[in-house]
């Protein structure tokens, strides 16, 4: 089956002096993290994503729709990358998920992806 394993985190962690490298340190960590799914025959895709404030958000009020910019909600974290893995169930996908680096604060959220077939 399938996993979304949503990103969440605070993205003011990658500002300031330090910022360029926790970022360097965060993705160096997400590469292994990936080298691991790897090795384990677990099959999965993902992408990092742009600073939430490049986001544009539709929302609907029953047929009428307005564009916010920035993300979807009033929060600190923002949706910064998912992975998509295949494992056999759900405890298997959040045993991988708690291996996600993320500095700081933040969530990760784990989620059946739908199977259209």
């Amino acid at each position: 089956m399938q996993y979304m394993l949503m990103i969440h985190e605070d993205e003011s962690a990658y500002a300031g002096a330090g910022g360029e490298a926790l970022m360097a340190e965060t993705i160096g960590k997400h590469m292994a993290f990936a080298e691991s799914l790897a090795k384990a025959g677990i099959a999965m895709s993902g992408n990092r994503l742009h600073p939430a404030g490049t986001a544009t958000t539709i929302r609907w009020n029953h047929g009428e729709h307005a564009l916010h910019d920035g993300p979807f909600a009033e929060t600190v974290e923002e949706l910064g990358g998912y992975y998509i893995i295949n494992v056999a169930d759900l405890d298997t996908a959040i045993a991988w998920a708690k291996q996600i680096p993320i500095p700081g604060k933040g969530a990760i959220e784990v989620r059946p992806v739908w199977d259209m077939e």
